[in-house]
């Protein structure tokens, strides 16, 4: 009877098991017949209001205007970065990837209906004009930018080489707008710049391009065959850097780096999480590294810098970057153009999204100007009535005091402005070497 019983009992759980799974495998089907219907319906009242436009607008569109406006309304809605690219657009963005388009030399992104300047871009007409990073363009020639999309805002700043366009500025702590005029050229990108400031390395990466990595390689090699051991650091400089191709980015931190991970990206589905990782190899061999950032150091930059500080392999110094951490897909869509779909997040190796917050600087650093406060009241030895004569210093025909042969007196002309954020990098790089040689010393 108990064994009966208990056949019962399981048949009865093994019925109830089959009921809520089907309950469930139900709840689950009619909701998505719902929401497909949902979907059916509003396809309709596209539709419906795709053929009233056709039919009743004042003026005759032509379809394929309806459908690519109707295309970049959807995406621009979805986030700022997000977009529609027609076949021309398109080929001009692969251009500009290689290293070399026609514009003024702008990164941009549209915030709260206008253009807001990511960062202008070294040495073209754009950053000779003072165009900052966080200047909000309002105005484009006196017309409106509000209503406009980005792609339309871009358009009409490229143009025809040679000819100028005004653009009307909201810049912060600035209480009116104002003009600015920039004429338009070949904006060529030259991705690395670098030389040498006394025993250390200064390399400057503009954007990441399909260069940056290999660039990025020779200028160290050109450090290491001009210097050699007497090398001290390398500065890496990527402010006003609005980024470029992740993949250039992951290769520039690997660079630095030995082991461990770069980055992370997180899509809507856990399963399409990517992760990647360094390969043995410090192209600094160890030796101190400083990165540079401030507002206009965004996305690809600042994987590589948040990637080099959650390793502890350089001193992040600077202000502030701008916080894209979002990553964009390009998706062709064959015979027209393409899309740029945000589709992740990136995060760094300790799990960081830099996501609307940046990275903040291990060292805080504001740009400012350095002046040299003059010996009005100073007294030194040598001014003394009947002091010692130094008997390393010798009288020039000239009479002027040198030392070991040297001028003591500064004759140089008028310098220019001095880059107070490069000049702690230098003298950070220069400290830590020095401490380190002590070290080494006291081991011995």
């Amino acid at each position: 009877m108990k064994l009966k019983n208990l056949g019962v009992a399981i048949v009865v759980g093994f019925a109830c098991l089959v009921w809520n799974s089907y309950q469930t495998v139900s709840a689950a089907d009619a909701e998505e017949e719902k929401n497909s219907a949902d979907t059916y319906r509003l396809l309709n009242l596209f539709g419906d209001v795709f053929e009233r436009v056709r039919s009743d607008y004042v003026e005759a569109p032509t379809d394929e205007e309806l459908i690519e406006a109707a295309i970049t309304g959807m995406l621009t809605s979805l986030d700022p970065h997000s977009s529609y690219m027609n076949l021309k657009n398109y080929k001009e963005m692969q251009v500009n990837t290689r290293g070399a388009f026609g514009g003024l030399g702008i990164q941009v992104s549209m915030e709260n209906g206008v253009v807001k300047v990511i960062s202008p871009i070294d040495d073209t007409p754009a950053y000779r004009a003072g165009i900052e990073a966080g200047d909000y363009i309002t105005h484009l020639d006196g017309e409106m930018v509000q209503g406009m999309t980005l792609q339309d805002a871009v358009e009409k700043m490229r143009g025809k080489v040679g000819f100028d366009i005004k653009l009307t500025i909201r810049r912060k702590g600035t209480p009116d707008p104002f003009d600015v005029t920039v004429t338009r050229a070949v904006i060529k990108i030259t991705s690395i710049r670098s030389r040498l400031e006394g025993k250390i390395g200064y390399v400057r990466i503009t954007s990441f391009t399909e260069q940056s990595n290999s660039g990025l390689k020779k200028a160290v090699d050109k450090f290491n065959k001009e210097l050699g051991d007497d090398l001290l650091g390398i500065v890496l400089d990527l402010r006003n850097n609005p980024g470029g191709l992740l993949d250039q980015a992951i290769a520039v931190s690997d660079s630095f780096l030995e082991r461990g991970e770069i980055v992370s990206t997180r899509s809507r589905n856990a399963e399409d999480t990517s992760r990647f990782s360094a390969r043995p190899g410090d192209l600094a061999k160890g030796k101190p590294v400083v990165v540079l950032i401030n507002g206009g150091s965004a996305s690809a930059s600042e994987i590589v810098a948040g990637a080099l500080q959650d390793h502890k392999r350089a001193v992040i110094l600077g202000t502030q970057s701008f916080g894209k951490g979002s990553v964009q897909t390009i998706m062709p869509l064959p015979g027209h153009g393409a899309m740029r779909l945000t589709t992740s997040r990136y995060y760094t190796p300790s799990g960081r999204s830099i996501q609307g917050e940046g990275v903040t600087p291990d060292i805080l650093v504001e740009p400012a100007k350095i002046e040299t406060i003059g010996k009005k009241s100073q007294r030194r030895e040598a001014d003394l009535k009947g002091a010692l004569k130094n008997d390393n210093v010798k009288e020039t025909s000239e009479g002027k005091d040198t030392k070991d042969g040297k001028s003591t007196k500064d004759d140089k002309a008028e310098e220019a402005p001095v880059d107070y954020q490069l000049t702690r990098a230098l003298d950070l790089i220069s400290g830590v070497s020095l401490f380190i040689t002590n070290a080494e010393i006291k081991a011995n």
